[in-house]
């Protein structure tokens, strides 16, 4: 299904916030299936004035969270009514690998599908693009949690 989930739309499913909230937008969600987010990277991010002063680089951790979150937009939107407001934890990486280096300037287009779904778990693929050129990827993996 194409959608227009804004950034109201995301605040409501994710408990991220500034500055650590990484997806501005969802292009497209097909429950349990794949999602394309939208993360517009500028150089206002609080990680540039130390990633790298005189070259900024997103930290690719950050670039792998974006994925992440964007996936938990797809697991937590593919649940029950009851499930979507439980919180998502992130549990492990396999297969990272960085391409490319993500600028003040650049768009990331987030392509993350699922891999396998349980009723607690889900794996999932990610890849992470600029101008339709491979910046990263990895599969992620992540779990419900009870909340602290």
């Amino acid at each position: 299904m194409e959608t227009n989930f804004d950034l109201k739309d995301i605040l409501k499913v994710l408990p991220h916030r500034y500055p650590f909230l990484l997806v501005d937008k969802i292009i497209k969600l097909v429950p349990d299936e794949t999602i394309v987010a939208l993360k517009n990277v500028t150089i206002n991010e609080p990680f540039f004035q130390g990633h790298f002063p005189d070259m900024p680089i997103m930290p690719g951790v950050l670039i792998l969270e974006a994925m992440a979150q964007a996936g938990g937009i797809l697991f937590l939107q593919s649940r029950s009514e009851q499930k979507k407001n439980s919180l998502l934890f992130f549990i492990g990486l396999d297969k990272v690998r960085f391409r490319k280096p993500v600028v003040p300037g650049d768009q990331l287009l987030l392509n993350v599908k699922c891999l396998r779904l349980r009723s607690k778990v889900v794996k999932m693929f990610g890849v992470a693009t600029v101008n339709e050129k491979r910046v990263a990827e990895a599969e992620l993996m992540a779990s419900f949690g009870d909340k602290i």
